[in-house]
Protein backbone atom coordinates (compact mmCIF):
# COMPACT_ATOMS: atom_id res chain seq x y z
CA UNK A 1 0.00 0.00 0.00
CA UNK A 2 1.68 3.27 -0.68
CA UNK A 3 2.88 5.65 1.73
CA UNK A 4 0.50 8.46 2.03
CA UNK A 5 1.61 11.96 2.66
CA UNK A 6 1.15 12.25 6.05
CA UNK A 7 3.42 9.99 6.70
CA UNK A 8 4.71 10.21 10.47
CA UNK A 9 8.31 11.24 10.37
CA UNK A 10 10.71 8.15 9.87
CA UNK A 11 13.71 6.81 8.02
CA UNK A 12 15.15 8.81 4.90
CA UNK A 13 14.56 5.80 3.25
CA UNK A 14 11.90 3.22 4.01
CA UNK A 15 12.94 -0.36 2.52
CA UNK A 16 10.56 -3.11 3.59
CA UNK A 17 12.30 -6.27 2.70
CA UNK A 18 10.27 -8.57 1.07
CA UNK A 19 11.15 -10.60 -2.08
CA UNK A 20 10.23 -8.31 -4.85
CA UNK A 21 11.46 -6.38 -7.89
CA UNK A 22 13.76 -3.46 -6.90
CA UNK A 23 17.58 -4.01 -5.68
CA UNK A 24 19.36 -1.98 -3.16
CA UNK A 25 22.91 -1.15 -2.89
CA UNK A 26 24.89 0.38 -0.09
CA UNK A 27 27.64 3.20 -1.02
CA UNK A 28 27.43 5.25 1.69
CA UNK A 29 29.04 8.52 -0.23
CA UNK A 30 27.17 11.92 -0.56
CA UNK A 31 28.22 14.48 -2.69
CA UNK A 32 27.69 16.99 -5.09
CA UNK A 33 28.94 14.88 -8.06
CA UNK A 34 27.80 11.45 -8.84
CA UNK A 35 27.79 9.82 -5.52
CA UNK A 36 27.88 6.26 -6.22
CA UNK A 37 28.50 3.47 -8.61
CA UNK A 38 26.48 0.37 -9.43
CA UNK A 39 26.41 -1.55 -6.30
CA UNK A 40 26.30 -5.43 -5.40
CA UNK A 41 23.05 -6.27 -4.85
CA UNK A 42 22.64 -6.76 -1.04
CA UNK A 43 18.63 -7.36 -0.72
CA UNK A 44 16.03 -7.36 -2.50
CA UNK A 45 13.00 -4.63 -1.53
CA UNK A 46 9.18 -3.98 -1.83
CA UNK A 47 9.45 -0.31 -2.17
CA UNK A 48 12.25 2.54 -1.36
CA UNK A 49 10.88 6.21 -0.02
CA UNK A 50 12.48 9.43 0.99
CA UNK A 51 10.70 12.40 3.13
CA UNK A 52 14.55 13.72 3.39
CA UNK A 53 13.77 14.58 6.96
CA UNK A 54 17.15 12.62 8.39
CA UNK A 55 19.36 13.75 5.25
CA UNK A 56 21.53 16.38 7.02
CA UNK A 57 20.89 19.71 5.90
CA UNK A 58 23.20 20.89 2.52
CA UNK A 59 23.50 16.94 1.62
CA UNK A 60 22.36 14.53 -1.10
CA UNK A 61 20.25 11.14 0.33
CA UNK A 62 22.73 8.09 0.51
CA UNK A 63 23.08 7.02 -2.77
CA UNK A 64 22.17 10.15 -4.75
CA UNK A 65 24.00 11.43 -7.46
CA UNK A 66 23.96 15.12 -9.25
CA UNK A 67 24.18 15.15 -12.89
CA UNK A 68 23.12 16.57 -15.81
CA UNK A 69 22.24 15.88 -19.98
CA UNK A 70 23.52 18.26 -22.72
CA UNK A 71 26.12 19.99 -19.87
CA UNK A 72 26.95 23.31 -20.69
CA UNK A 73 29.66 24.24 -18.06
CA UNK A 74 28.74 23.72 -14.42
CA UNK A 75 26.19 21.43 -12.54
CA UNK A 76 22.87 23.05 -10.90
CA UNK A 77 23.59 22.85 -7.16
CA UNK A 78 21.31 20.33 -5.68
CA UNK A 79 20.82 19.67 -1.82
CA UNK A 80 18.28 19.10 1.38
CA UNK A 81 17.27 22.31 2.96
CA UNK A 82 14.79 23.44 5.32
CA UNK A 83 11.24 24.05 4.38
CA UNK A 84 7.73 24.90 6.58
CA UNK A 85 5.72 23.95 4.40
CA UNK A 86 6.75 20.45 3.03
CA UNK A 87 4.34 17.75 3.08
CA UNK A 88 6.78 15.20 5.11
CA UNK A 89 7.49 17.58 7.67
CA UNK A 90 11.01 19.97 7.58
CA UNK A 91 12.69 19.41 4.46
CA UNK A 92 12.72 18.95 0.79
CA UNK A 93 14.97 18.30 -1.50
CA UNK A 94 15.92 20.68 -3.94
CA UNK A 95 17.45 22.38 -6.94
CA UNK A 96 18.03 25.60 -5.37
CA UNK A 97 20.74 27.20 -8.32
CA UNK A 98 20.68 26.62 -11.58
CA UNK A 99 23.37 26.13 -13.47
CA UNK A 100 25.37 29.32 -15.14
CA UNK A 101 25.16 28.07 -18.18
CA UNK A 102 22.12 26.01 -18.71
CA UNK A 103 21.29 26.09 -22.14
CA UNK A 104 19.57 22.81 -23.35
CA UNK A 105 20.69 21.43 -19.48
CA UNK A 106 18.43 18.84 -17.96
CA UNK A 107 19.36 18.75 -14.25
CA UNK A 108 19.42 15.39 -12.93
CA UNK A 109 19.65 14.51 -9.56
CA UNK A 110 19.05 10.53 -9.13
CA UNK A 111 20.11 7.32 -7.79
CA UNK A 112 20.58 3.40 -9.10
CA UNK A 113 20.96 2.43 -5.90
CA UNK A 114 17.12 1.54 -6.48
CA UNK A 115 16.51 -0.56 -9.78
CA UNK A 116 12.78 -0.39 -10.69
CA UNK A 117 11.26 -1.75 -13.87
CA UNK A 118 7.28 -1.94 -13.29
CA UNK A 119 5.99 0.19 -10.65
CA UNK A 120 4.77 3.32 -9.20
CA UNK A 121 6.98 6.51 -9.07
CA UNK A 122 5.59 9.18 -7.03
CA UNK A 123 6.57 12.47 -5.59
CA UNK A 124 5.64 15.91 -4.29
CA UNK A 125 6.79 19.08 -6.02
CA UNK A 126 7.16 22.85 -6.00
CA UNK A 127 7.97 25.19 -8.59
CA UNK A 128 10.00 28.11 -7.13
CA UNK A 129 11.40 30.20 -9.90
CA UNK A 130 12.74 30.03 -13.13
CA UNK A 131 12.02 32.30 -16.43
CA UNK A 132 13.07 29.54 -19.23
CA UNK A 133 11.78 26.90 -17.51
CA UNK A 134 9.37 26.04 -14.33
CA UNK A 135 8.70 22.75 -12.41
CA UNK A 136 10.10 19.53 -12.75
CA UNK A 137 9.24 15.95 -12.29
CA UNK A 138 10.45 12.38 -12.55
CA UNK A 139 12.98 10.15 -13.61
CA UNK A 140 12.60 6.11 -14.30
CA UNK A 141 13.86 3.08 -15.62
CA UNK A 142 17.17 5.20 -15.72
CA UNK A 143 20.31 3.71 -18.21
CA UNK A 144 22.48 6.64 -17.40
CA UNK A 145 22.79 10.30 -17.23
CA UNK A 146 21.63 10.08 -21.28
CA UNK A 147 18.77 7.65 -21.13
CA UNK A 148 15.84 7.13 -19.30
CA UNK A 149 11.79 8.10 -19.08
CA UNK A 150 11.07 11.36 -17.33
CA UNK A 151 7.90 13.05 -17.04
CA UNK A 152 7.76 16.66 -16.09
CA UNK A 153 4.57 19.69 -15.30
CA UNK A 154 5.62 23.10 -16.29
CA UNK A 155 4.01 25.69 -15.03
CA UNK A 156 4.67 28.30 -17.26
CA UNK A 157 3.36 26.10 -20.26
CA UNK A 158 0.66 24.71 -18.40
CA UNK A 159 1.34 21.42 -19.86
CA UNK A 160 2.37 17.93 -18.58
CA UNK A 161 4.64 15.73 -20.39
CA UNK A 162 6.24 12.81 -20.74
CA UNK A 163 9.50 11.99 -22.84
CA UNK A 164 11.86 9.51 -23.56
CA UNK A 165 15.41 10.77 -23.54
CA UNK A 166 17.99 8.57 -25.54
CA UNK A 167 21.55 9.25 -26.08
CA UNK A 168 20.91 13.05 -25.08
CA UNK A 169 18.11 13.36 -27.19
CA UNK A 170 14.35 14.23 -26.14
CA UNK A 171 11.43 12.96 -27.60
CA UNK A 172 8.06 13.55 -26.53
CA UNK A 173 5.99 10.62 -25.95
CA UNK A 174 2.39 11.96 -23.98
CA UNK A 175 1.21 15.33 -23.48
CA UNK A 176 -1.72 16.87 -21.68
CA UNK A 177 -2.88 20.76 -21.35
CA UNK A 178 -3.09 21.41 -17.40
CA UNK A 179 -3.58 24.51 -15.48
CA UNK A 180 -1.39 24.34 -11.61
CA UNK A 181 -0.27 27.39 -9.53
CA UNK A 182 3.15 27.60 -9.01
CA UNK A 183 4.81 28.35 -5.64
CA UNK A 184 2.21 25.28 -4.45
CA UNK A 185 2.92 21.80 -3.57
CA UNK A 186 1.40 18.98 -6.30
CA UNK A 187 1.76 15.50 -6.59
CA UNK A 188 3.07 13.73 -9.42
CA UNK A 189 2.59 9.91 -10.22
CA UNK A 190 4.08 7.58 -12.69
CA UNK A 191 2.77 3.80 -13.31
CA UNK A 192 4.56 1.86 -15.71
CA UNK A 193 3.84 -1.62 -16.25
CA UNK A 194 5.48 -3.18 -19.29
CA UNK A 195 5.45 -0.69 -22.75
CA UNK A 196 2.47 1.20 -21.15
CA UNK A 197 2.65 4.58 -18.92
CA UNK A 198 -0.04 6.50 -17.05
CA UNK A 199 0.38 9.93 -15.45
CA UNK A 200 -1.03 11.88 -12.78
CA UNK A 201 -1.28 15.18 -11.51
CA UNK A 202 -2.88 15.51 -7.80
CA UNK A 203 -4.78 12.08 -8.54
CA UNK A 204 -6.07 12.53 -11.79
CA UNK A 205 -4.81 10.45 -14.69
CA UNK A 206 -4.32 13.29 -17.76
CA UNK A 207 -1.36 10.73 -19.78
CA UNK A 208 -1.55 7.22 -20.95
CA UNK A 209 0.60 5.58 -23.70
CA UNK A 210 2.94 3.00 -24.48
CA UNK A 211 6.52 3.10 -25.27
CA UNK A 212 9.32 0.36 -26.32
CA UNK A 213 12.43 1.89 -25.84
CA UNK A 214 14.01 0.87 -22.23
CA UNK A 215 12.42 -2.59 -21.22
CA UNK A 216 15.15 -3.08 -18.75
CA UNK A 217 15.10 -1.60 -14.76
CA UNK A 218 16.61 1.17 -14.35
CA UNK A 219 17.85 4.45 -11.55
CA UNK A 220 14.79 6.10 -10.19
CA UNK A 221 15.15 10.38 -9.48
CA UNK A 222 14.49 14.16 -10.07
CA UNK A 223 14.56 16.39 -13.32
CA UNK A 224 14.31 20.13 -13.91
CA UNK A 225 15.28 21.59 -17.24
CA UNK A 226 17.20 25.11 -17.82
CA UNK A 227 16.94 27.44 -14.91
CA UNK A 228 14.15 25.94 -13.33
CA UNK A 229 14.47 25.84 -9.34
CA UNK A 230 12.17 23.34 -7.83
CA UNK A 231 11.47 21.74 -4.73
CA UNK A 232 10.74 17.78 -4.06
CA UNK A 233 9.13 15.82 -1.45
CA UNK A 234 8.02 12.51 0.01
CA UNK A 235 9.91 10.82 -3.39
CA UNK A 236 8.86 7.06 -3.69
CA UNK A 237 9.46 4.34 -6.08
CA UNK A 238 6.92 0.89 -5.37
CA UNK A 239 7.16 -2.45 -7.92
CA UNK A 240 4.17 -3.82 -9.57
CA UNK A 241 3.60 -7.50 -9.05
CA UNK A 242 4.14 -9.27 -12.01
Amino acid sequence: MFIPRKTPRISTAILVMVFLGITLGSNETRSQTETSQTAPITEKISQAYWSFDDVPEGELPTGWKVEATNQEGPSAIWKTVKDATAPSGQQVLALVTAPPKYGRNFNLCWTNSTSILDGEIRVDFKSNTGEVDQGGGVMWRVQDKDNYYIARFNPLEDNFRIYHVHNGSRKKIGDAQVTLPAGKWHTMKIIQKGNKYEGYLNGEKLIEGTNDLFTSPGGVGLWTKADAVTSFDNFSAKPLKP
